[in-house]
């Protein structure tokens, strides 16, 4: 499985977070879970870190099954959309947006219940 993610490096604007959180929640999430082949998206609000790391607002992970499955999402409709709609977003927001792509491994006996 692969996992790609979508790092929010910086700020929200202070006093702005709220509306930046229900931004995401009411723009974005529908397009995200559009994604052609997505199996799973979650987003994650940066709450603390340990001294001296970078800030990280949000992160999404999208969970795709494969490479090919992957490409196929970023050559849809729904990306050039989401993009669009990220524009937006960002002016609430000082930092940078990178990707990183993953693949997912995962031990079942090491799971806790």
């Amino acid at each position: 499985m692969i996992i790609r993610y979508a790092l929010f490096e910086g700020e929200i604007h202070p006093g702005r977070e709220a509306e930046f959180r229900e931004f995401v929640r009411q723009r974005l999430v529908p397009l995200w879970t559009k994604f052609p082949g997505a199996e799973e998206i979650r987003v994650l609000d940066g709450m603390e870190r340990d001294e001296g790391a970078p800030i990280y607002a949000m992160a999404l992970a999208i969970r795709y099954p494969d490479m090919d499955t992957v490409n196929a999402a970023l050559l849809s409709d729904v990306r050039s959309q989401s993009r669009e709609v990220t524009g937006e977003l960002l002016q609430l927001f000082t930092g940078k947006v990178h990707h990183h792509v993953f693949a997912a491994n995962e031990y079942a006996p090491y799971y806790i219940a």
